[in-house]
Order: structure tokens, then C-alpha cells, then sequence
């Protein structure tokens, strides 16, 4: 290709809004423009580059013999009505009505359309296991999209779904999907983990994220520093095992702690340690207010609180709600003396509490040597805290460290929870009507682009590996005017790509500064200069990653390039 004939509009400046280095190079370099907030147009590099992501995935979703289709991104509202998402999903989701006023969504996701196709088609356990895919724009009406692909509105996804009869023949495509990701990832060159993670409003169980490691990741990894147990923060689970003291339990004094309503605040005015003081929570389940209980040094993980209590919906309660059923502003409550219809939860680190300190349950006053069991009850004790940097790695091997990461696949255990709802049933070998049992596999397509641009970078552009780069070879004449440069050059672009070679010619009539900072900036992985010595034959070949550059001839370009491995 001619660079005078694509359409490569690179910047010298750094766009102003553009707050990550991914961003900020896939702007500069030509490869996206921004549309408006959370939209983006691929310009002919990036479009390059989703190719040749888009191709991988597809050779490992067919080598575990996912069939590919492709769905409306326009859903009726009625088939969001069966699962009861229609009116669960939140404000993510994008609705309009046709001239005949009737609901749509535009697709964030396609569990309800695919589920709809095989129900309607699939009768039979033997046409099962099936899995199908697509690779297709999906919208989310992000409040907060930020850091150009990683959080859109409008962005690219492989999503698949697979159908079985047996929980066996799930957990076979589960691991294999696993297995296929790992692939794809590894394929691209992505320094990427699998960790344990939550289903959010997918639904079902067993699940697990593919992170990119990243620091402008906006999840958190827990993982082992000796084992290969990872999770996401979100569901890390904790050692339940303290250790309590033997201390002699002593008498409950209430004692004034005037405006001193968060948990460093009293442990410093008691002078008392953070993890001795009883952080009580008044939280509303599913329209019922309990109390929740965790230790001063910990936090509160909604979404293990949420999985515990197998509920649809959790919120803090108001200050107007707490006021009126514990008669206390917030900053002074505990469950000590509350009335018997209040259910409290727990976490297990508040049975390691010895002579601890809660609220009052009365403005401006604490209760000192606080007992659980003893001073008040516990109705359920759960695992309810983010796990802490330091803590011992639930498998039991080696010491908790954190990471910063990327979303960019994303495998889940479905179950029954889309064709219970939705009557997507099958005879089985008995006769009997069965629930399809469902897994569903997603990739960010658009994402891998923005996590590729975030770790293949240097200060000078792009570092692309050589499988994945828009183009593998770029040829810089230095001047086009000159003839034996121009001719040189039209000569290796023909013997170039007539060997296969993807070549980008740029014939452009700029300085070669210029022509320099663009081609360092777009990343393509090898350089061929045409200059002063074209006259003889002689180009100058830089390797983009390394640096490393030599001179051969012409006759010995091929050679040179077949050693670096393009082809």
C-alpha cells in the first residue's frame, strides 16, 4: 500500500483529552478518531490491527469447534422480559422505540437472543453440545467512558454461548474455552493472568476474568507470590482463621466519644487499635435493613455480601432509614441492645474480637469492651472482607500481592439461568423436557487493542509484535524525487509482496524526519530505508522493537527479513 493513498492522519501534538499513553498513541498514530464521548472510529491501521486479533480468535473458537453467526444488535424488548432484565440491567443499557412505539435495546450482550434461536431450534439432547459465536459491535451507556477503548459505549466483543444436556459436558467446554483464551492471549503476546472473578449481571456461577496486568487497569488482582491462585479483588476469598486473644473478657462501659464518628478517628481518641473496633454496617437486602459487621481494619465487600445472602439487590440504608430504626446518626450505631427483628451478619474476623469497641447507638457515645456472642448476637458469620495485601493466599500457598489489570476476556458457567426463564428446553434420552445447560465466553475485542497499544509502546510510538502489526515491512525512500530512490523503491515493494509481504510504501514527498518520527510512531516492525546508496544497490534496515539497524543489498533483503522471522 501507498502511504499517499491510505489514510494515516498522524499528530504531533498530544490530544488534551486523552488521559492514558494507549490513547494518547492510537490518536497520534493514526489509528482511531474520537467520534464523541465513548465512540471511536478505526481508521484503515486499526481496522488492520482488529483484523488480525479478529483472525486469531476466530482460529481458536473454531478449533473447539464453535461455529460462528451473526445477531441483531437491535433486540425486542420482550425477550429482556422473560429473564426479568429489562427492568434489572440499569441505565447501561440502551433502549429506543420504532415508529410503532415498540421497545428495543441495542445489544450490550445477546444471552436472551441467542437463547431464543436454539430454543426454537434445538429439540433434541442429540444435537447437543453446541456452541456458536459472533465477533459484533455491543453498546453500553457507560456513565464514565474514559481511557479511549478500555470503557466505551460502542465497542467490538466475541461473544459465544454454548448448549449442553449434562453439567459434564458444561464443565468440558468450560475448560476448553479457558484453554482456547489462553491461546489467543498468548498468541497475541499479552502478559495476562486468569483469575477467579464475579458474573456481575451476566448471571450463573463459576466464572473467570482474563487480565491483562497494567497499571491503568481498573480492576485489582489478587494473586499468590508462590503459587498461581488469582482473583479478582472482588472475589478473593479470605483465610477465616484468626487467632483470639485470652485475654480476660471485662465489662461493657459506655464511654463519650464527642464527633468522633469513623473508625480512625475513635481508635485514635481510645487509643486502640483499628483492628479492636467493630465497624457496624446498616444495609438494605432486598428492601429488608440488617446489620453487617466487619472489623475496623477491614472493608466491606458488597459483592461477597451480596453472593452470601443470595440477593438481588444490596444498598447502604439512608441516614433517615438508620435514624428511625436504631434512633442514632450514623458514625455511632452497634449491635449491641437493637431489637430482636434486626438480622446481623458478620464477618469472621469479628469473632477474633476481644473487649472491642462499637457504637452506642447514641450520639456522640461508644461502647468499650464489646464482646461478640457475649454482648450481643450474631445470626450468620460469612466471609464478607476484600482480602489485604499480605494476607496468606487462600490455597494456602505464599503470601497475598496485588496488581493492577485489564479486563479482556471473560468465561462464564451459566446453568440454567437463561433458559429456565425463557423455556429453552430439549427432550432428553429419557423423554423428558431439560433446561439447556448454558456457558457463555466473551472477549473484548476493541479492548485488546487498547491493552496491545498499553504494553507494546516506547517513547518513540508503537512496538507491535511482528504477527500483529498493521504492516510488516515499512519502506522509507528517502527522497521520491530522486530517481534511483523511487526506483529502488518500486522495485522492493513488487519483490516484496509478490514474496507476501505486507508493505507500506511511503511515497509521500515529506522531509525524511518526518517520514522517520511517522514510521517509529505507526510501530511497524521493520524499517527498509532507500537513500544515498540506492545507486548501488544499498539499504539501510532497522528493526523497530531493538533498534538494531545494518546495511545489506538488495539481493540480500530477503535473506535479512526471513531471518528476523516475517514470513
Amino acid at each position: 500500500m501507498k502511504q499517499s493513498q491510505t489514510f494515516i492522519p498522524t499528530l504531533r501534538e498530544v490530544p488534551a483529552d486523552a488521559d492514558v499513553k494507549s490513547h494518547q498513541l492510537l490518536l497520534r498514530a493514526g489509528y482511531i478518531r474520537q467520534n464523541t464521548s465513548g465512540i471511536y472510529s478505526y481508521l484503515p491501521l486499526g481496522k488492520k490491527l482488529l483484523q488480525k486479533i479478529e483472525a486469531v480468535i476466530r482460529e481458536e473458537m473454531n478449533a473447539v469447534s464453535a461455529v460462528e453467526v451473526f445477531l441483531p444488535a437491535m433486540q425486542q424488548a420482550e425477550l429482556w422480559q422473560e429473564t426479568g432484565r429489562w427492568f434489572s440491567y440499569g441505565p447501561e443499557l440502551m433502549r429506543l422505540k420504532d415508529r410503532h412505539s415498540r421497545d428495543f435495546a441495542l445489544g450490550a450482550t445477546h444471552e436472551e437472543v441467542i437463547t431464543s434461536l436454539v430454543r426454537d431450534e434445538i429439540k433434541s439432547y442429540k444435537k447437543l453440545p453446541l456452541a456458536l459465536y459472533q465477533i459484533q459491535t455491543k453498546f453500553r451507556d457507560e456513565k464514565r467512558p474514559r481511557f479511549g477503548l478500555l470503557r466505551g459505549r460502542e465497542f467490538i466483543m466475541k461473544d459465544a454461548y454454548s448448549f449442553h444436556a449434562t453439567k459434564e459436558s458444561l464443565d468440558e467446554m468450560y475448560e476448553q474455552m479457558k484453554q482456547a483464551y489462553t491461546n489467543i492471549f498468548t498468541r497475541l503476546g499479552l502478559n495476562f493472568r486468569a483469575v477467579i472473578a464475579d458474573s456481575g449481571a451476566i448471571g450463573g456461577k463459576d466464572t473467570h476474568e482474563f487480565m491483562v496486568l497494567s497499571d491503568i487497569g481498573e480492576d485489582t488482582i489478587a494473586y499468590s507470590d508462590q503459587s498461581d491462585y488469582a482473583a479478582n479483588i472482588e472475589m478473593a476469598e479470605v483465610n477465616v482463621n484468626y487467632p483470639r486473644s485470652d485475654a480476660q473478657l471485662l465489662t461493657v462501659e459506655k464511654v463519650e466519644t464527642p464527633q468522633q464518628k469513623s473508625i480512625e478517628q475513635i481508635a485514635n481518641y481510645l487509643n486502640v487499635k483499628q483492628e479492636d473496633c467493630i465497624k457496624t454496617l446498616v444495609i438494605n437486602v432486598d428492601d429488608e435493613l440488617m446489620l453487617v459487621l466487619i472489623r475496623g481494619d477491614h472493608e466491606l465487600n458488597e459483592i461477597k455480601l451480596k453472593n452470601a445472602l443470595n440477593a438481588k439487590q444490596i444498598e447502604m440504608a439512608s441516614d433517615e432509614l438508620i435514624q428511625e430504626l436504631l434512633q442514632s446518626e450514623p458514625g455511632f450505631i452497634g449491635p449491641v441492645k437493637i431489637p430482636s427483628t434486626i438480622k446481623v451478619i458478620a464477618d469472621h474476623a469479628i469473632s477474633s474480637v476481644v473487649n472491642g469497641v462499637c457504637g452506642a447507638n447514641e450520639s456522640d457515645m461508644h461502647l468499650v469492651n464489646v464482646n461478640p456472642e457475649r454482648d450481643f448476637a450474631i445470626d450468620q458469620y460469612e466471609d464478607l472482607r476484600f482480602i489485604q495485601e499480605g494476607d496468606p493466599s487462600p490455597d494456602g500457598n505464599g503470601t497475598i500481592r496485588f496488581a493492577k489489570g485489564i479486563e479482556v476476556g471473560h468465561v462464564f458457567k451459566l446453568g440454567t439461568t437463561y433458559s429456565e426463564p425463557m423455556k429453552g428446553l430439549f427432550l432428553d434420552e429419557n423423554g423428558r423436557n431439560q433446561p439447556y445447560i448454558m456457558g457463555c465466553y466473551g472477549i473484548g475485542v476493541s479492548r485488546i487493542l487498547a491493552a496491545m497499544a498499553e504494553q507494546f509502546q516506547d517513547d518513540q510510538g508503537f512496538t507491535w509484535p511482528k504477527d500483529i502489526a498493521p504492516y510488516d515491512v515499512h519502506l522509507v525512500p528517502i527522497q521520491m524525487k530522486d530517481e534511483e530512490q523511487a526506483t529502488l523503491a518500486t522495485d522492493l515493494y513488487k519483490l516484496l509482496t509478490s514474496y507476501r509481504y505486507d508493505v507500506l510504501l511511503d511515497d509521500r514527498n515529506e522531509r525524511a524526519g518526518v517520514k522517520f518520527t511517522d514510521s517509529d510512531l505507526i510501530g511497524v516492525p521493520v524499517r527498509v530505508t532507500i537513500g544515498k546508496k540506492a545507486s548501488e544497490g544499498i539499504v539501510e534496515v532497522k528493526f523497530r522493537t531493538s533498534g538494531e539497524s545494518k546495511e545489506c543489498k538488495r539481493e540480500e533483503l530477503l535473506d535479512v527479513l526471513q531471518k528476523f522471522g516475517g514470513n
